[in-house]
């Protein structure tokens, strides 16, 4: 059996079973629970009020950016309001200033059309002016390039124009450039010269009633001479010397004019004298290229030569051929014309009674 004792006594019973806790009662239990739940809620509260003033400070904050956002768009808005009105007016005033450029363009349109329909009215009447006086500065100076200048500015205009009726004017500038290209250039210093030869030869050429001078004679050759006057003797020589002389003083031949022949010295002096004027003044006109006049003088200068002045003589045939070779060059020297292109300037050129 064991050692153990089949009984204890009473008093140590207790001590070897678990202390025994006392049974809470509902009411205290729904105390505890009361208590849990308003502590939590006043913790909730306590976080929510937490909350809410910060989001009280946040609205404050937003507010006040609002409010300053406001003001500032506000002042903005005034801004561009007064921009807007100055901008307006400004706009009002570049309106009014466009309408006065507008309405100045149109009068300029209106100006410019005028002068351009006046210039090409008048373009065929200036054309023709630069042309005479291109003409005539030729006729001066003896050159045909001031004419060859003026036609081709004529041409050229005559082109660019937009008239219609100055297409011929183009056509005839080129064919009278092709003339005047064409036209010989007379030596003016040649003939020049050769009328100072015959200046210097007037005082020398025999008058028609002159005597004791010897008539023109065939030279006879170098060779012959010698052998002609071999066999002649001294009478021989005598009487061949005064039969020239007196074949001088004697002259037998057919007058045409016989009161040519009556002229007194005296006239002989002023026939000379007028016969230099009028070569001189023939050389004055070529100077003057006055080719008229030139022409004019030569021809009373070879009928006073003719008349007056005998022609059988050797200086006056001399004297006659020269001023005849003068004549010959003097009508080559005719400036080129250009009247084919006057002509067609005349035709394009606007009608004087409108």
């Amino acid at each position: 059996m064991s050692d153990v004792p089949e009984s204890l006594p009473p008093a140590a019973a207790p001590e070897l079973s678990a202390p025994v806790r006392p049974v809470a009662s509902p009411r205290a239990t729904v105390a505890w629970i009361a208590v849990a739940v308003a502590v939590i809620s006043l913790a909730a509260s306590v976080l929510l009020w937490q909350r809410l003033t910060a989001m009280q400070e946040q609205l404050a904050r937003q507010s006040a950016d609002t409010s300053a956002q406001a003001v500032e768009a506000r002042t903005l808005a005034r801004k561009a309001e007064e921009t807007a009105q100055a901008d307006s007016a400004k706009v009002a005033i570049l309106d009014s200033r466009v309408s006065e450029l507008q309405a100045y363009r149109a009068q300029l349109d209106n100006v410019l059309q005028s002068v351009i329909r006046v210039r090409d009215e008048n373009l065929a009447v200036d054309l023709e002016s630069a042309l005479r006086a291109a003409q005539d500065q030729a006729r001066l100076s003896g050159s045909a390039e001031p004419l060859l200048a003026a036609l081709r500015t004529v041409q050229q205009r005559a082109r660019q124009s937009s008239d219609p009726r100055l297409a011929s004017v183009a056509v005839a500038a080129a064919r009278d450039m092709e003339r005047v290209r064409s036209a010989s250039v007379p030596d003016v210093a040649g003939l020049l010269a050769r009328i100072d030869q015959l200046l210097r030869e007037v005082d020398e050429l025999p008058a028609i009633n002159s005597v004791g001078k010897p008539r023109a004679a065939p030279a006879a050759a170098p060779s012959e001479q010698p052998a002609a006057s071999a066999p002649q003797g001294s009478w021989s020589r005598l009487s061949q010397a005064f039969w020239e002389q007196a074949r001088d003083l004697v002259r037998v031949s057919r007058v045409e004019r016989p009161e040519d022949t009556i002229l007194a010295p005296e006239q002989i002096f002023f026939i000379r004298e007028n016969l230099k004027l009028r070569l001189m003044s023939a050389r004055m006109s070529l100077l003057a290229r006055q080719v008229e006049a030139a022409r004019a003088d030569l021809a009373a200068a070879a009928a006073a030569l003719g008349r007056y002045f005998d022609p059988a003589a050797r200086r006056t045939q001399a004297a006659a051929a020269l001023l005849q070779e003068v004549q010959s060059y003097t009508r080559a020297a005719e400036t080129p014309r250009v009247d084919a292109t006057l002509e067609a300037l005349a035709r394009a050129a606007p009608d004087q009674g409108r």
